[in-house]
């Protein structure tokens, strides 16, 4: 069993989007070792990627606007290379002034969800969604439709 880690900046404040990430670790637990780390805000860019590098496990994936865009299939089947692998697995989720570059330079992919620009707690709901949609496609699921 892979674990599934995500690495983000800043806590979630609402009680919706806690108890929406609880759901998606609960579900998740069946397939991954599932694990969020949040770590404050730092001072600039450079501190936070410092203590997001040392936080880094596996293969890394920075969730960045820059980055390449996947269907929730081709996240599947790049989800499926990594169990396949037995590899771990670090989504990197930074704060509202984004990521440093020695992150993105440390992530073997770096994915994006949209042109669009979303909150970042929203955006730690949509990913944990597309990586149990992703464990749900590579197991037949009905979940994906």
């Amino acid at each position: 069993m892979i674990s599934v880690n995500i690495v983000c900046i800043g806590k979630l404040k609402e009680d919706f989007y806690r108890a929406a990430v609880a759901e998606y670790a609960k579900r998740l637990s069946r397939f991954c070792k599932f694990n969020v780390t949040e770590l404050a805000e730092g001072k600039n860019l450079e501190e936070e990627g410092k203590n997001i590098l040392k936080r880094l496990k596996g293969s890394v994936v920075a969730l960045c606007v820059e980055g390449d865009k996947m269907s929730s299939e081709s996240f599947a089947a790049y989800v499926r290379s990594l169990c396949d692998r037995g590899e771990s697995v670090t989504f990197v989720i930074g704060s509202s002034e984004g990521l440093a570059p020695s992150v993105k330079s440390a992530a073997r992919v770096r994915l994006s969800f949209s042109d669009m620009t979303f909150p970042h707690q929203l955006m730690r709901v949509v990913l944990c969604e597309q990586i149990y949609r992703a464990f749900m496609i590579n197991g037949g699921g009905e979940y994906h439709k």
